[in-house]
């Protein structure tokens, strides 16, 4: 029989263990070049802002994102593996390279934390 507590690391567990499946289905990602990331990302300019800050209300915040989580997360629209009509669309145009270099740009935008809500 498995206790409560154990039934509540499963999903957690889980969680990692397809995160890491993903991250390695895309091949961990190459250190991408920051210069031509930020060249290319003027393509995502449009949804997630050239500072990877939302410009639409169904565009997440990308700055400062993890990198290889960034690019496996690419590598998902690329592949069909994540559906968003858009992102897939885009996704479908880019090279290994260019999801390298869009996620070593987005993931070395700072980020800071202002003010948190009740302070």
């Amino acid at each position: 029989m498995i206790s409560a507590r154990a039934k509540g690391v499963r999903p957690v567990i889980f969680a990692f263990a397809s995160l890491f499946a993903v991250a390695g289905g895309a091949g961990l990602c190459e250190a991408g070049d920051v210069k031509a990331g930020r060249a290319k990302a003027q393509m995502c300019q449009a949804c997630h802002g050239l500072d990877g800050l939302s410009k639409v209300p169904d565009a997440p915040n990308i700055a400062g994102q993890i990198e290889p989580y960034f690019a496996a997360q690419l590598q998902a629209f690329k592949t069909g593996a994540r559906k968003n009509e858009a992102m897939s669309l885009v996704a479908a145009t880019l090279s290994d390279k260019d999801i390298d270099d869009l996620a070593a740009y987005f993931s070395a935008i700072e980020v800071s934390i202002g003010k948190l809500p009740a302070e």
